[in-house]
C-alpha cells in the first residue's frame, strides 16, 4: 500500500516545477513506494544505474547523466525519503533496508545494470546490494564513496547525533525554516566543493522541505558503515573508486584504505575537486568512468 501524500515533502508541481531534465522523469511504484526516476539514452544501450548520496536527489546528475547517456541507458532514481520518492518506514531505515528497496525498484524496472555508480552513501547502497546478491554489475563505481566508518570518535558521535535529531519531530522543520541560499552554499562548500548558482538553489529547494531533511537524517542515523567495511573483502565486483582530491566530507586517503580491502579495485584521484566532484566537473568524471568501462569490456 502506497503512502499518503505528506505536505512536508517536496512536491513535484512546486519544487519540481523546473526540475533539471524534467522531461526524463517518471514515477514508478515498486517495493511499496512511489519512486521518482529519470531515464536517459537509448534503451538499446547497456544499462547504468546511478544512486545519489545523502541529502541529494536526481538533480545531482544534471550534468553527468546526459554525458553518460551517449554510451549507456542511464537510470537515476531519488532514493527513499529524498527528493520526490516516498520515505521508507522507520524500521527499514538501515543500509540493508535501503538496499532491499532499491533492489525492488531495479526488479520492477526490468533493467539489471551492467554498470552501477553511486555517490557517497549511494555507493554504500550499491556495495551492499552486490554483497547481498541482489545486484550483479560488471563494474561498480563509487564517487567519493561512503564505504568506511568515520575516523575516531566521529564514528560513534555522528550517527548518535543524527539519530537524536531524527527522533526530534521539530528538528527537520527548524532546519527547513533556516535553509536559505547562503546556508546551502556554506553546507556545500564545507564538503570542499563549489557549485554554480543553479546547483546551490536546487539543494536549497530540497533543504527547505522538512520531509526531505527527515529522509536525510534518517539515512545517516541508522546506518552501520563499520559492518559494511568489514564485509568488503567479500565484494568480488570490479570496483572503481573515483575520489575528489579536495573532499572534506570523506577524506581522500579513505579510498586507498578501502581499495586495499577489496579483491579487485583501483583508485582514480581527480585533483582540485571536492565531495561533489561529479557536479563540479562532470566531463572529467564521465571520462574516467567511461575509460574504466572500456577497460572491462562494457564499452567498445
Amino acid at each position: 500500500m502506497l503512502k499518503p501524500f505528506d505536505p512536508d515533502r517536496p512536491d513535484w508541481e512546486r519544487e519540481g516545477r523546473d526540475w533539471p531534465h524534467r522531461a526524463a522523469s517518471r514515477f514508478v511504484e515498486a517495493a511499496g513506494l512511489r519512486w521518482h526516476v529519470q531515464e536517459f539514452g537509448s534503451p538499446d544501450a547497456p544499462t547504468l544505474l546511478l544512486l545519489h548520496g545523502t541529502g541529494a536527489a536526481t538533480h545531482s546528475w544534471r550534468g553527468l547523466a546526459p554525458l553518460l547517456a551517449r554510451d549507456f541507458f542511464v537510470i537515476a532514481p531519488d532514493l527513499p525519503g529524498h527528493g520526490f520518492t516516498d520515505p521508507l518506514a522507520d524500521s527499514d531505515l538501515s543500509l540493508p533496508g535501503m538496499a532491499r528497496a532499491v533492489a525492488g525498484l531495479v526488479a520492477a524496472l526490468g533493467r539489471p545494470p551492467v554498470l552501477a555508480a553511486g555517490h557517497s552513501a549511494g555507493a554504500a547502497v550499491l556495495a551492499r546490494m552486490c554483497l547481498d546478491g541482489t545486484l550483479a554489475p560488471r563494474l561498480l563505481a563509487a564517487f567519493n564513496g561512503a564505504l568506511a566508518p568515520l575516523p575516531g570518535a566521529a564514528n560513534l558521535l555522528f550517527p548518535s547525533m543524527a539519530r537524536l535529531l531524527f527522533l526530534n519531530p521539530f528538528t527537520p522543520k527548524i532546519f527547513a525554516w533556516t535553509a536559505d541560499r547562503s546556508a546551502a552554499k556554506r553546507l556545500i562548500e564545507g564538503t570542499g566543493s563549489r557549485l554554480d548558482p543553479q546547483g546551490v538553489e536546487l539543494y536549497r529547494r530540497l533543504f527547505a522541505r522538512a520531509g526531505h531533511v527527515r529522509g536525510a537524517l534518517g539515512m545517516m542515523a541508522n546506518w552501520d558503515l563499520a559492518g559494511l567495511h568489514g564485509a568488503l573483502p567479500g565484494l568480488a565486483t570490479r570496483t572503481l573508486l573515483i575520489v575528489g582530491g579536495d573532499d572534506r566530507a570523506i577524506l581522500p586517503d579513505t579510498a586507498f584504505t578501502v581499495r586495499d580491502r577489496l579483491p579487485d579495485a583501483r583508485v582514480a584521484l581527480i585533483r582540485g575537486l571536492g565531495h561533489l566532484a561529479h557536479e563540479e566537473d562532470p566531463e572529467r568524471v564521465a571520462a574516467v568512468l567511461c575509460e574504466e568501462a572500456r577497460s572491462v569490456g562494457i564499452l567498445a
